[in-house]
C-alpha cells in the first residue's frame, strides 16, 4: 500500500497490540552532556586520528570540507514545495547542517559554526515543516536537532531558545498529534515508519535534559511504534520496498540506534531485533558488479553509498560490512566519515548466489569483485508491498561490465495518481513495463504474492524457481525458474498452464541494439554482443516493441523491449537462454518439477 497521507488521517486500525496513550517508559535518568548526538568528544579524536592515519578517510574529509566552504557562500534553503512535498528542503538543510556542524567539530573553524546558525535560523523561522507530508517534518527535525546539538557551544542563549522553540514546536508537538491520533506510518512496517520515528527521536534526544516532558513522551511512543518497521528484516535482512528504499529505511534506523546510544547509553533493546543484524548482506547481495542494484520497485539503479554499513558493521561484528562500503564510489555525508570503518582489500568471502526469504528475492553471481561477472537479480515477492510494482517475476542480468536486462526504475512521484488510482496505469509500474510476462495484456493482481518455491546453489548450477501463479487470474498455474549455468549462461524458464487458451508476452527490457532473427536475437552494447536464443517452443519467434508510453511519462529513451509473442495458448513451456556463446550447449530441458526435487529447503 502507498500512502501520501494528510498530516493523522487515520488509514490504519490500531490493532497491533500497542497502546499508544500508555507506551513503554524511557527512561532520562543517564542522559548525556551535549554533544551527545552520534558523537561525543571522544568519538571526534577518533575520526582526527583516521584522517591523519588512514588515506580513505582523509580523502572523504577534503571532500566534506570543500563541500563545506562552498556552501559559505551560499544563501540558506527556501520554504517551497515540490508537488505535495518539502522533502528536498529538508534533506539539503539536515546535509547541510550536518556537513557544517562536524567540519566546526572536527577542525574549530568558526565560520563553518556560523554559517551552520545561519541555515538553522532560516528553516526555523520557517511557518511550518510541513507536517502534511510527516517524512518532511521529521528529516527537518533531525537536521536541527544536530545542529541544536553539536554546535551548543557556539550558540548564544537566544539561538539555542528559538532552536528549541521550533524543535518542539514544528516537530515534536505534530508528532504527538500523530501517535494519539493514528497516523498511519506509526503502525506501517514500511520506510515511513523508520524515518518519521527516527528523526523524530532525534529531535526529542536533543531538548530531552531541558524539556523532559515532552523528551520522554515522545521517546516512549517512537520506541513503542519502531518494532512495527524493524520486524521486517526477519529472518534474514531483506527488504520488500528494494534495494533503494532498503538503504533510506536502514539509514534511519541506524541514526535512530546510533543516538538513543551516544545520548543515553542504550538503544532500548532496538538493535537485538532479529534480522538486523544481517541486513548488510542484503545490501551487499543486491549490488551487482557495475555497482548497480537489482532496483525493483521505486528506485534507480545506481548503488550509491550507505554509511549505515560502516554502524553496521561495528555493532555486529561485520568487518565484510565496511569491506564491501569502502569501495563504493559517490559522495560521502558527514556520517561516512563518522562512523568509517577502516577495512583491508581482501576479496569478499561470501556465497556466490543468496535467496532472501520474506521478500521472495534471490541473487546469482559468478563473482566477487570482478566488473565483468555475470549477475542476475530475480524476485517472486509481494506486490501490496509499499513502493512495489506489478513485476512478479522480474529480473536483472549483468556480464560482460553492462546491464543487459534493465529494469526501468520509478516515474516521476508527482505524475497524477502515482501513488493513488492512477499507479497502474503507468508504463514503468505496469506488468508489461518489466522483464516478465503479461497475460491476455492484462497486469498482474494487485494483491498477489509470489513465493519462491525452489533455491539451490552448486558450482555448475545455481537456480530458483517462483510460483507467480496467484498474479494471473487468466491461468491455473504460472511458475517461473532462472537457472546460472556454468556460472555464464542464463536459462529462464516458463511454465503455463490455463484452463482455455490465453495470449502470452514475454518481455525483456534492454539498452541492447537488438537484432533479432527468428528464434534467436543478437544484443549489442559498447562493442559486446549477448545472445539470446528461445530453446522452447518450437516455432516461437523473438520480435521488438517500443518502451516509450509517451509523455507525461518519461520516455526510456534508448531502451527496447525484446518479446515473444505465443498466441492462443493454454499449455507452455517457453524457455530463453541469454549467453555470450551463441550456440552455448545446456543439455535437454528439463521441467521445473525437476529443479523442485533437487532443491534444497535451506537458501
Amino acid at each position: 500500500m502507498i500512502h501520501h497521507p494528510g498530516l493523522c488521517a487515520v488509514a490504519l486500525a490500531i490493532a497491533v497490540g500497542v497502546s499508544w496513550a500508555a507506551a513503554a517508559d524511557v527512561s532520562l535518568s543517564e542522559m548525556r552532556p551535549h554533544p551527545r548526538l552520534f558523537a561525543g568528544d571522544g568519538d571526534l579524536e577518533r575520526v582526527r586520528a583516521l584522517v591523519a592515519s588512514d588515506t580513505t578517510a582523509r580523502e572523504w574529509h577534503e571532500k566534506l570540507r570543500a563541500r563545506g566552504v562552498a556552501l559559505l557562500a551560499q544563501p540558506p534553503v527556501e520554504y517551497r514545495l515540490i508537488g505535495p512535498r518539502l522533502l528536498h528542503v529538508s534533506r539539503e538543510a539536515l546535509s547541510r547542517i550536518s556537513t557544517l556542524a562536524l567540519l566546526y567539530r572536527l577542525d574549530g573553524e568558526r565560520a563553518f559554526a556560523d554559517r551552520a546558525v545561519t541555515e538553522l535560523a532560516a528553516v526555523c523561522a520557517f511557518p511550518d515543516w510541513h507536517p502534511a507530508h510527516f517524512l518532511d517534518t521529521a528529516e527537518m527535525t533531525h537536521g536541527v536537532a544536530i545542529g541544536y546539538d553539536w554546535l551548543y557551544d557556539a550558540l548564544t542563549p537566544e539561538q539555542r531558545a528559538a532552536i528549541k522553540e521550533a524543535i518542539i514546536e514544528k516537530g515534536l508537538r505534530p508528532a504527538l498529534t500523530c501517535y494519539e491520533g493514528g497516523a498511519w506510518w506509526v503502525t506501517s512496517p514500511f520506510n515511513w515508519n523508520q524515518v518519521c520515528n527516527g528523526g523524530i527521536a532525534i529531535g526529542a534526544l536533543a531538548i530531552a535534559d531541558e524539556e523532559p516532558q515532552i523528551g520522554a513522551d515522545v521517546l516512549s511512543r517512537a520506541r513503542a511504534s519502531a518494532p512495527r518497521s524493524l520486524e521486517e528484516y526477519e529472518p534474514d535482512g531483506g527488504w520488500a520496498e528494494g534495494p533503494g528504499y532498503w538503504d533510506y529505511a536502514t539509514r534511519y534506523a541506524v541514526y535512530v540506534l546510533a543516538a538513543l546510544n551516544s545520548a543515553l547509553g542504550t538503544d532500548l533493546g532496538l538493535s537485538e531485533q532479529p534480522g538486523l543484524a544481517r541486513t548488510g548482506d542484503f545490501r551487499i547481495h543486491s549490488v551487482g558488479p557495475l555497482e548497480q542494484t537489482f532496483n525493483y520497485a521505486d528506485a534507480s539503479a545506481s548503488a550509491g553509498p550507505a554509511a549505515e554499513m560502516f554502524w553496521l558493521a561495528r555493532r555486529y561484528g561485520r568487518p565484510d560490512y565496511a569491506r564491501h562500503e569502502r569501495r563504493r564510489p559517490g559522495a560521502r555525508s558527514p556520517f561516512d566519515l563518522l562512523w568509517y570503518e577502516p577495512a583491508d582489500d581482501a576479496p569478499l568471502d561470501l556465497p556466490l548466489d543468496k535467496a532472501f526469504r520474506r521478500v521472495e528475492v534471490a541473487f546469482f553471481r559468478s563473482a566477487w569483485d570482478d566488473p565483468n561477472a555475470t549477475f542476475i537479480g530475480f524476485k517472486g515477492g509481494d506486490n501490496k508491498a509499499n513502493h512495489s510494482h506489478l513485476d512478479l517475476g522480474t529480473f536483472v542480468l549483468d556480464a560482460l561490465g553492462r546491464r543487459w536486462a534493465v529494469d526501468l526504475g520509478a516515474d516521476d512521484y508527482n505524475l497524477p495518481g502515482y501513488f493513488g488510482r492512477e499507479r497502474w496505469r503507468y508504463y514503468r509500474l505496469r506488468t508489461e513495463g518489466h522483464n516478465t510476462l503479461t497475460i491476455d495484456g492484462e497486469n498482474q493482481d494487485a494483491g498477489a504474492r509470489a513465493p519462491l518455491i525452489g533455491f539451490a546453489s552448486a558450482p555448475e548450477r545455481a537456480f530458483a524457481v517462483a510460483d507467480l501463479s496467484a498474479a494471473y487470474p487468466q491461468a491455473q498455474r504460472v511458475r517461473r525458474g532462472i537457472a546460472l549455468v556454468g556460472r555464464t549462461h542464463v536459462l529462464i524458464q516458463d511454465e503455463v498452464e490455463a484452463a482455455a487458451p490465453v495470449d502470452l508476452v514475454w518481455t525483456m527490457h534492454t539498452a541492447a541494439e537488438v537484432a533479432v532473427g527468428g528464434a534467436s536475437a543478437a544484443l549489442t552494447l559498447d562493442g559486446r554482443t549477448m545472445h539470446a536464443r528461445i530453446l522452447s517452443p518450437e516455432g516461437a519467434e523473438f520480435a521488438t516493441a517500443s518502451a516509450d508510453p509517451g509523455p507525461p511519462q518519461r520516455r526510456n529513451e534508448g531502451v527496447t523491449r525484446l518479446v515473444i509473442r505465443l498466441p492462443k495458448t493454454s499449455s507452455v513451456r517457453l524457455a530463453v537462454v541469454l549467453s555470450p556463446d551463441a550456440g552455448a550447449p545446456l543439455g535437454a530441458l528439463s521441467p521445473l518439477n525437476e529443479w523442485l526435487a533437487v532443491a534444497p529447503t535451506s537458501r
